[in-house]
């Protein structure tokens, strides 16, 4: 019989990358976490970690225990919340990561659907690419995440994810910009512009990078920023053009232009550990998040 504690550090490990780090998640010393994988590995009659420089890493049969391991805990949080059910409704907390601008645009509307419901919702914003957002697992129960509309869904065997809306990406310029009076503007005649863009690896980036293959022309990228407040500023100030999802274009002196030519949009996307939906409190998130965007779409 495999010890479920010592399958959650097994799992904290997989998902962290070092024992130093389980240990801190964990509030355990790094020798008792060493400590309780080497019993683990003797319960398994098989080596589970191998050598790795100064670290350790997983053998197979440890990344295929892992997925057992998932399991093993997903079964132990449905008995939980079975337990809440027969209680008479959903209750705990859930701990919700989200991107800045995502959760500008719904986290309010959910914590009000949340009021009265006995669950707690615990906000984090992290600002991680698409392709890391599966590493917030470790510390969260969902985490909402946002990806270039053709990219593929970050669902896979230790991950579950549901869209939830599909928000198109626009040009802003200042309102004195020669291309102010207009409603919308093809990629072919933005080849000479000075761009404000995010970092790499974010669905607005990958939407530029759309263009530059329309265009054949490699953008001109002056500024690169995260943070989409201090983007319209910068360009209302007149210094470059840049690209904005739809609702998260908040500044009275910028002009929305619809992009033509080029498929331009993010999609929102709701990521948890399989079977985590069956736990009564995080179905209770995972709707009211829901209710939410279909209710940004029909405004």
């Amino acid at each position: 019989m495999f010890s479920v504690d010592r399958l959650r550090i097994l799992r904290e490990l997989a998902e962290r990358g070092t024992v130093a780090a389980v240990a801190e998640a964990l509030s355990m010393t790094p020798s008792a976490v060493s400590q309780q994988l080497k019993v683990l590995a003797r319960e398994a009659g098989v080596a589970l970690l191998e050598p790795d420089g100064r670290r350790v890493r997983l053998t197979d049969a440890g990344q295929a225990l892992v997925l057992r391991a998932d399991d093993v805990l997903a079964a132990m949080d449905r008995a939980v919340a079975e337990m809440a059910h027969y209680r008479g409704s959903p209750r705990g907390q859930v701990r919700v990561a989200s991107f800045p601008s995502g959760a500008a645009l719904l986290l309010p509307p959910v914590l009000t659907a949340l009021a009265d419901s006995g669950v707690q919702l615990v906000a984090g914003d992290e600002d991680l690419p698409p392709s890391e957002a599966w590493k917030l697992l470790a510390d969260y129960d969902i985490v909402l995440t946002h990806r270039d509309e053709r990219a593929p869904s970050l669902a896979g065997p230790r991950l579950a994810a549901r869209v939830l809306m599909r928000e198109p990406i626009d040009v802003v310029v200042a309102a004195d910009h020669p291309l102010a009076d207009r409603d919308s503007v093809r990629p072919e005649e933005l080849a000479d512009e000075t761009w404000v863009s995010v970092r790499g690896g974010f669905p607005v980036d990958d939407v530029l990078n759309s263009i530059a293959t329309v265009t054949g022309v490699r953008p001109r990228i002056a500024q690169r920023l995260n943070e989409f407040r201090v983007i319209e500023t910068v360009v209302a100030s007149g210094y470059g053009v840049a690209l904005m999802p739809r609702f998260a274009v908040a500044h009275p002196d910028l002009t929305v232009l619809r992009l033509d030519g080029v498929r331009a949009a993010r999609v929102y996307e709701i990521v948890t550990r399989p079977q985590a939906h069956r736990r009564p409190a995080i179905a209770t998130v995972l709707a009211a998040f829901e209710a939410a965007a279909e209710d940004v779409l029909t405004r």
